[in-house]
């Protein structure tokens, strides 16, 4: 690298790291966190009785599983408007990327709480607790230590997914990266620093995800 290239690099790190932490970490944190609410309810609806709550939630997710993203958060960004419902260009992200989340964390979900054994259901009954009481107290925190591996997963892939976001001009890390090299005409060297970046983020974020693993782990019995 010539030192104009290095300078550019230095130049350019502080503008993309302040996108990461300013755009690409709270979109995810914020829909992720919206999108996990959501899980849980479509979760719970398919493993309702009634035939007609468990196919509701059960179109939803084949919806969302079966539509790509970038598709998803054109039409509420693009495709509302022109029924006359306008959403700006963060909260646009935020409801395409919990709606997203919400469609395949919910299977994660459904399935963590069918792993319990069905012995906890029935002890839970035995001391006189209600349906509600015995989920919210005994199977959905068992549930939630086995699904911390793939949950951790999924929100790790929306990191990297909110690139999408510098499509409808939500400012992060990839639309930061966009605009100075389209200021400096340097696009590769500035796409690799983006890259790099969302590494990183993914390194630290898979290094959390094994501590808690590690520590959710103490309570498992083997």
């Amino acid at each position: 690298m010539t030192e104009s290239t290095w300078q550019l690099v230095l130049d350019s790190f502080w503008p993309l790291l302040d996108g990461a932490i300013r755009g690409t970490i709270p979109l995810a944190l914020s829909s992720f966190a919206i999108g996990l609410v959501l899980a849980l309810g479509l979760a719970l609806m398919r493993l309702s009785g009634r035939a007609w709550v468990s196919g509701i939630a059960r179109g939803y997710i084949s919806i969302v599983r079966g539509t790509p993203l970038l598709v998803q958060l054109f039409v509420i960004f693009y495709g509302l408007p022109s029924i006359g419902l306008v959403i700006d260009p963060w909260p646009s992200a935020v409801v395409a990327f919990s709606l997203n989340v919400g469609g395949y964390a919910a299977e994660v979900i459904r399935a963590a709480i069918l792993s319990v054994p069905k012995g906890q259901w029935e002890a839970a009954y035995m001391i006189g607790m209600s349906h509600r009481r015995a989920l919210g107290r005994i199977i959905l925190p068992q549930a939630a230590r086995v699904s911390v591996p793939p949950l951790s997963n999924t929100f790790i892939s929306l990191v990297k997914d909110t690139s999408l976001a510098s499509l409808i001009l939500v400012t992060e890390l990839f639309r930061q990266a966009q605009e100075i090299a389209a200021f400096s005409q340097e696009f590769m060297l500035l796409y690799l620093e983006a890259a790099l970046l969302y590494w990183v983020i993914c390194l630290v974020l898979s290094s959390g995800q094994g501590m808690l693993e590690k520590r959710l782990d103490r309570y498992v019995a083997h």
